[in-house]
């Protein structure tokens, strides 16, 4: 009997050594899991875009040099030309002159001129300043391309303006006159630049040809990039964020009826006032 008591301490001591081993196991097993159930997650990396050059514009209005404007509408009812309606003169602007010139016997000459800038910022949700520019650069082109009404349609691409440019052209009987249109469209990095200009013969006159009105236009569009590069340079910002800035739905859009109404009227050189071009290139005449 005192052999038997002397064993059972013994005997209980060895069988609680694999109970210790698997309570120690099981805890080291559960601290592992905690330690990476709360390891936070990395971020992923955000997409950036390319920052917007322009980060702001020239007055529409100074875009042309006086000398420039008076050449094209010689007797301009404002020679300093009337500017046309914008929340941020940064983003978007516009300006116009026009004037009739009597010539006497030989009959009147009237002259429409108007320019629209508008700058895209970059933003990360809507892409870069200049991929923006070029989407409303095309749709520039294809307004010019399709106005009501007009004739004899011709588009040229034109190197040497700004990094992409292309010219329409047309002509369209309006108040009773032949007129000849040139529009030239132009986009410099994040900047779209639309210019217009037309012209037509009255009382005789005959009306001006297609092609000097379109080396006019070009001429001046050349100078109105030069005035946006000059303006504007800077390192922008490609985390731009929720700006309507050259958005699709802020984009200025002129109606025909507007246009119609600022230079297809019978034009002269009273003192009504021509109504204010909206914050895009009217299609003017």
């Amino acid at each position: 009997m005192h052999r038997s008591a002397s064993r059972l301490p013994r005997l209980l001591a060895c069988a609680a050594v694999p109970v210790m081993l698997v309570v120690a196991g099981c805890s080291s097993g559960s601290d592992d899991k905690k330690d990476t159930a709360t390891a936070e997650p990395s971020a992923p990396a955000q997409p950036t875009v390319e920052p917007a050059k322009y980060i702001d514009l020239p007055e529409a209005c100074k875009a042309l040099d006086g000398k420039t404007t008076g050449k094209l509408v010689p007797k301009a009812k404002s020679k300093n030309g009337t500017p046309g309606n914008s929340a941020d003169i940064s983003t978007r602007g516009s300006c116009s002159w026009n004037g009739l010139q009597d010539q006497g016997v030989k009959g009147s000459q009237y002259r429409w001129l108007d320019i629209s800038l508008m700058r895209y910022d970059s933003d990360q949700a809507l892409g870069s300043g200049a991929a923006r520019a070029g989407k409303h650069y095309a749709d520039e082109v294809t307004d010019a391309k399709g106005t009501e009404g007009a004739a004899s349609v011709k588009t040229t691409p034109s190197s040497g303006i700004g990094d992409q440019a292309t010219v329409v052209s047309y002509t369209l009987k309006k108040t009773g006159a032949d007129f000849s249109y040139a529009t030239v469209v132009a986009r410099t990095e994040n900047v779209v630049i639309t210019l217009n200009y037309n012209g037509a013969g009255y009382a005789g006159a005959k009306s001006p040809s297609v092609s000097d009105l379109t080396a006019d236009a070009v001429s001046a569009a050349k100078e109105a990039v030069a005035a946006v590069t000059k303006a504007g340079p800077g390192s922008g910002s490609g985390s731009a964020s929720g700006s309507d800035s050259g958005s699709g739905s802020a984009s200025p859009s002129g109606s025909d009826s507007d246009a119609d109404s600022g230079a297809g009227a019978a034009p002269d050189n009273s003192s009504t006032k021509s109504p204010a071009p909206k914050e895009s290139a009217t299609k003017a005449a």
